[in-house]
């Protein structure tokens, strides 16, 4: 679908209402308090909200006893998600009732769920304002509603625009997320997204370079990495995304270049061949197999087979040399069998991913998955994830053998108190390197040399 952008006359009330919001605060400094769950697309839209909180006038606090505004930025991937929420919503009764003008509110993906949006309302009548995934860029209003004495419950059944221009304050650091794109267009059948975030919506190419050149150029970060729910489906008026890759790759400054996620039906040869041809692209790619059993896949609605996944991995690891592959696998999916497991315990052996996120099947309501038949019982999938748990912990160890003796660049990004304190840091392809040092080497690139392996890292010296 062409994508629709919030114009400049929203943007502009949006910046009207953080500036009367700001001279109303006056020389007060109240704190902000935000809690995100979920994926690094949830990490974002924080970052946007905290950008638009510090232009009112607020600033952030690590404890939510101190804060006068808190939001909780919800996820709904998970079947737990929604009892951390409520019970997260819930312990704030009590700071609310010995702060009685502390604004709380509640966003993200699950509100965008609105049968559950009323559920919390109606069961926690002191939360003052409720939103979903559509309503940043009028996030302002909303503040100023509530503070001018309303109750705010604000979800578009609509899709989402695109809104550029608003601020945003990015963690601290020298690695940061530059969205690309919004939604999901795939419709898996156990995956709640496209129905909260709505359909894929592009942003332009020369808005996200632009975007690129000011994060490394203005506020210091070396690493970017570009997000969307499925990079390969990008498509600004038929910029697609290797075409973008390459762009992003020449602004000068950037030192890595990372994305995710990728959607194993879309990947193509021109996206490999890409990364193999951009040298500021890392040798890294996220791609989610979910199951190695051919009917399950069909049954997920994945719109591939464990035989094309299969060339994808022999195609990267042809023209990306050193290309490490993580992924998401499911069990206990809707009448897997036995076999449906072993086929995919057999993919994990035969990739050998350097990381895979493991999940047993989780019912989400409004999806296809949750309506049929043969649900797997909870005991049966948990000793199924503990068995796949156990084949991707046997082929992770055997996979940072190759490491060894072999010299890279890694940048540091904190210390590990564990133990001997040591340093780490990832090389381009992900792979965590530990090595002796102090604080002063993070945010700053060093060539290493691999010494040792651990579980699932391994361990260098500095040769540089």
């Amino acid at each position: 679908m062409d994508p629709k952008f919030v114009d400049k006359k929203t943007i502009d009330e949006a910046y009207a209402a953080i500036g009367r919001i700001r001279e109303r605060l006056g020389r007060a400094k109240p704190n902000y308090f935000i809690e995100t769950y979920g994926c690094q697309m949830n990490e974002h839209d924080s970052e946007k909200l905290a950008g638009m909180l510090e232009a009112m006038g607020y600033t952030r606090t690590d404890d939510r006893t101190k804060a006068d505004l808190i939001l909780f930025n919800t996820c709904c991937i998970r079947e737990h998600a929604e009892k951390r929420t409520f019970g997260n919503v819930g312990f704030i009764k009590e700071i609310k009732a010995e702060n009685p003008s502390l604004i709380l509110g509640v966003c993200g993906c699950m509100m965008q769920q609105k049968e559950v949006a009323k559920k919390l309302a109606a069961r926690f009548p002191f939360v003052d304002m409720i939103f979903g995934t559509n309503e940043l860029h009028i996030f302002p209003q909303l503040v100023e509603r509530v503070m001018d004495g309303g109750r705010v419950f604000e979800i578009k059944d609509t899709e989402g625009e695109i809104a550029e221009g608003l601020p945003v304050k990015r963690c601290e650091g020298f690695s940061t997320f530059v969205n690309i794109m919004y939604g999901c267009n795939n419709f898996c059948s156990y995956c709640i997204v496209p129905y909260v975030r709505g359909r894929e919506r592009s942003r332009r190419a020369q808005d996200i370079v632009e975007e690129v050149r000011r994060v490394v150029n203005d506020e210091g970060y070396t690493e970017v990495t570009l997000l969307g729910q499925n990079v390969n489906s990008y498509n600004d008026n038929g910029i697609r995304f290797p075409e973008l890759l390459r762009m992003v790759n020449e602004v000068e400054g950037l030192k890595r270049l990372r994305f995710m996620t990728s959607h194993p039906k879309d990947l193509s040869h021109e996206l490999v061949m890409a990364m193999a041809e951009c040298d500021k692209v890392c040798e890294h790619i996220h791609l989610p197999v979910q199951s190695g059993s051919n009917r399950i896949l069909k049954l997920m609605n994945r719109r591939y087979t464990r035989e094309h996944y299969l060339d994808l991995v022999r195609d990267l690891r042809e023209n990306v040399p050193g290309v490490e592959i993580t992924t998401d696998i499911i069990v206990g999916f809707p009448t897997e069998t036995e076999e449906d497991l072993e086929d995919t315990l057999s993919l994990v052996r035969e990739v050998g991913f350097s990381a895979a996120y493991s999940f047993a099947y989780s019912v989400r309501e409004g999806t296809v998955a949750a309506r049929m038949d043969g649900q797997i019982p909870e005991e049966v999938k948990k000793e199924r994830l503990k068995r796949l748990n156990a084949v991707i912990a046997e082929t992770a160890v055997g996979a940072n053998d190759k490491y060894m003796g072999m010299e890279g660049e890694i940048l540091i990004e904190g210390r590990d108190l564990r133990g001997e304190p040591m340093m780490f840091g990832k090389l381009p392809s992900l792979k965590m390197v530990y090595v002796k040092g102090d604080e002063s080497m993070i945010g700053k690139y060093y060539k290493v040399r691999v010494t040792g392996t651990r579980f699932n890292s391994i361990v260098g010296e500095i040769i540089d």
